[in-house]
């Protein structure tokens, strides 16, 4: 025990002389009875007499927090707590609260101690804080987050992509992420994982292909993958956020189903189209016959002319020519059934397919329009060689080369450049139909290419009917053809197609012609020099 002159210097050092905030608190009363000096002024008063005296304390906007406090340190006989404290003047700071319970004379008291927190506390609090608000995310996700280290051990996982891969909590962590990776053990996904960790970049997975992921029972489900990364004491971290698309590709195949059904019926329809037409051709025929002997009916003579001019109107459309050239040819394979008439035979089977053809490119040409305007067509980069590309398109239309016709190339692009080969190919295909459609025979269609500054420049030029100035204002409007070619087969979409494709690739396109001269399509397409991953 210490003596009465050591208890009373322990006083005045532990209370008289404390920096921070000191007081003994009447639980019965509800006030202080007792504060040191440098605890009222911590609390904006002037003195302790005007701490003691004033009704009420800062505690007291704590409200029910101080009460609940005051009664767990009666029950535990010690309780610490953080609180923002509103002084009665300044602004407001963060303290611990310290209270301990002790009894005098049968009443119960606390001695309240609070102390400011300093910088490096308040950071600290801040910095638990904000981890937890991170946890708090993590762990409530509603997308699957997986964290690996650089040699694919899962370091962590949240509860949601736990539950989506069927694994109870925590088992996941130390396994290899190809645990979630079906067929696996072809080490192609390792390959893929040593790649990333190489340059490692923000980006999504599977760079259009479908991605598989594996749960723990062995079925596998669609997911998207998207990664990201972090570094963590100069070792990389992997993370992979994970959704699972089920719903999303049944609804695809739904999509593709009533595609299909919508297909059907449109063939049904251009059937029911095709009889009609025919039915029709044979009614004209009988009218042209008998229009002799209806010269003297004014009104029936009237009626006929009416009848014709819709029919010329309908079957001017661009299906009339090669829904003829069927119809004629499978009448008149009917007259060839004997043996030595094969010759003949695929004579005009040829003529039905090449009138299919026709057919399928007018649709694909209107599919086409549907599907850039739907949004569904994105430029999908790859590297590319773009000599073998020219060669291929080149080889591709020499079939439609008229007698005498040719084509002469010029590249200019020695490295492979970044661009989405199947648009280009579309493009350039596109091009030299319209420059071989609209060229006589015997006519030169020129091919450049020229690769600079990451720009493609690519030049066709032909020795066609050229176009008007008049029209070349509306060469690019859906639909529309130049006055001087429409009795030449064509829907008046290709150049509309080419200017969309542009706008994805960010091209642009410019067009020289002049009648009877030739026709030159300039067009610019930017790239990048760089592999893929």
């Amino acid at each position: 025990m210490l003596s009465s002159p050591f208890q009373h210097a322990l006083n005045d050092l532990l209370y008289t002389h404390a920096r921070e905030f000191v007081g003994v608190y009447d639980v019965a009363l509800q006030q202080f009875e007792q504060v040191n000096a440098a605890g009222a002024a911590l609390l904006g008063y002037s003195s302790v007499e005007a701490f003691l005296t004033e009704a009420g304390h800062p505690f007291c906007t704590l409200e029910k927090k101080w009460q609940q406090l005051c009664e767990q340190a009666r029950q535990a006989g010690r309780q610490e707590a953080d609180m923002e404290i509103v002084p009665r003047e300044g602004p407001p700071f963060w303290g611990r609260i310290e209270l301990s319970s002790f009894e005098l004379e049968a009443r119960p008291f606390l001695l309240v101690r609070l102390t400011r927190q300093s910088r490096l506390q308040q950071a600290e609090r801040e910095l638990a804080h904000s981890v937890r608000r991170f946890e708090a995310v993590f762990a409530n996700a509603t997308i699957g987050i997986i964290v690996c280290n650089q040699p694919g051990d899962i370091v962590s996982a949240n509860q949601f992509a736990q539950q989506l891969f069927g694994y109870a909590p925590n088992e996941l962590l130390g396994q290899r992420i190809e645990v979630l990776v079906p067929n696996a053990a072809g080490r192609q996904h390792e390959k893929l994982r040593h790649s990333f960790n190489a340059h490692p970049q923000v980006r999504n997975m599977g760079h259009n292909r479908d991605l598989l992921a594996q749960r723990k029972d062995g079925s596998v489900f669609p997911v998207e993958v998207s990664l990201s990364y972090f570094h963590l004491d100069e070792e990389l971290y992997v993370v992979a956020y994970i959704i699972d698309i089920t719903f999303k590709k049944e609804a695809e195949r739904e999509l593709i189903a009533q595609r299909q059904r919508v297909e059907a019926l449109n063939t049904e329809l251009e059937q029911k189209v095709a009889d009609r037409t025919h039915a029709l051709m044979s009614t004209l025929e009988q009218l042209e016959q008998r229009s002799q002997e209806l010269t003297q009916a004014l009104a029936a003579e009237q009626e006929l002319g009416e009848l014709k001019s819709r029919f010329v109107s309908m079957a001017s459309h661009e299906f009339r020519t090669p829904l003829t050239a069927v119809l004629t040819s499978a009448t008149l394979i009917e007259k060839y059934p004997a043996t030595e008439q094969q010759d003949k035979r695929l004579k005009h089977l040829q003529r039905i397919r090449a009138s299919v053809n026709h057919l399928n490119d007018i649709l694909e040409e209107f599919l086409s329009v549907g599907r850039i305007e739907e949004g569904r067509i994105e430029a999908r980069p790859v590297s590319l060689n773009l000599p073998t590309l020219l060669e291929e398109t080149v080889t591709d239309v020499q079939g439609l080369l008229k007698a005498g016709q040719r084509i002469e190339r010029q590249t200019n692009c020695a490295a492979p450049v970044w661009m989405d080969p199947s648009l280009l190919r579309k493009i350039v295909v596109n091009l030299l139909s319209n420059a071989i459609k609209y060229s006589g025979e015997n006519s030169v269609v020129t091919l450049q290419a020229d690769c600079r500054h990451h720009q493609l420049t690519l030049r066709v030029q032909d020795q066609g009917v050229g176009i008007s100035p008049e029209d070349q204002e509306h060469l690019f409007e859906r639909f529309f053809r130049a006055r001087n070619v429409t009795n030449v087969p064509g829907t008046g979409l290709g150049l509309y197609i080419i200017g969309r494709y542009l706008e994805l690739m960010g091209g642009t396109i410019a067009l020289h012609s002049e009648l009877n001269v030739g026709t030159s399509v300039t067009i610019t397409i930017p790239y990048e020099n760089h592999p893929a991953d």
